[in-house]
């Protein structure tokens, strides 16, 4: 999986960016506004996983969702 979160360093993303952490989610992290405006991303952060983007709350859903690596191991 391919995960590159879009960040500026703003408070939202620095929690994505914890919350990313917290879950022990490699990823890579840029600040490349055009590739979020070629996708009618006004705003940063944005994550990308593999060819879908969330923008800040679905990305915080999708983190939700992701297992943790210490729970895999329950």
């Amino acid at each position: 999986m391919a995960i590159t979160l879009y960040s500026n360093g703003c408070p939202k993303c620095k929690i994505l960016k914890q919350r990313l952490d917290e879950k022990k989610i490699a990823y890579l992290e840029s600040n490349d506004t055009s590739f979020l405006e070629e996708n009618k991303i006004l705003s940063f952060p944005a994550l990308a996983v593999d060819n879908k983007i969330y923008k800040f709350y679905n990305a915080i859903l999708w983190l939700k969702n992701q297992k943790t690596e210490e729970s895999h191991h329950e």
